[in-house]
């Protein structure tokens, strides 16, 4: 049942992630807004998530899974933004790739942290 749970979410973030990224937006920098966005939301899901089950004890892990594991899994997309780091690195856009990784990681880090604020942990 923990693999179906993990599954089936995983399927939801999958499906997600692919939708958000057929959106077109008018894009006139090669910086990967709609990847970076999809983090950040990623991010700040996960950490809503782990805040509210620690609060809740009683909800069932299977949703923990669900949630954490398999639709936040599934919609973050952090292969990508590897994949897209090296490819801007490659491409000769250094400042843009260390712009991009530092903005995710610090981003993300403190939708995190807000996410436990918002929830009063």
């Amino acid at each position: 049942m923990n693999i179906l749970a993990v599954g089936a979410g995983g399927f939801i973030g999958a499906a997600l992630r692919y939708l958000i990224g057929k959106i077109t937006i008018s894009e006139n920098t090669i910086f990967p807004i709609k990847t970076f966005a999809i983090n950040v939301i990623g991010c700040l899901a996960i950490g809503l998530i782990t805040v509210l089950a620690a609060k809740n004890t009683h909800i069932d892990q299977r949703w923990i899974l669900f949630l954490k594991v398999g639709l936040c899994g599934g919609f973050t997309t952090f292969s990508t933004f590897a994949l897209e780091t090296t490819d801007l690195l490659k491409g000769g856009h250094t400042f843009v790739a260390f712009l991009y990784v530092v903005l995710s990681i610090v981003v993300g880090c403190a939708v995190i942290f807000g996410a436990e604020l918002l929830t009063g942990k």
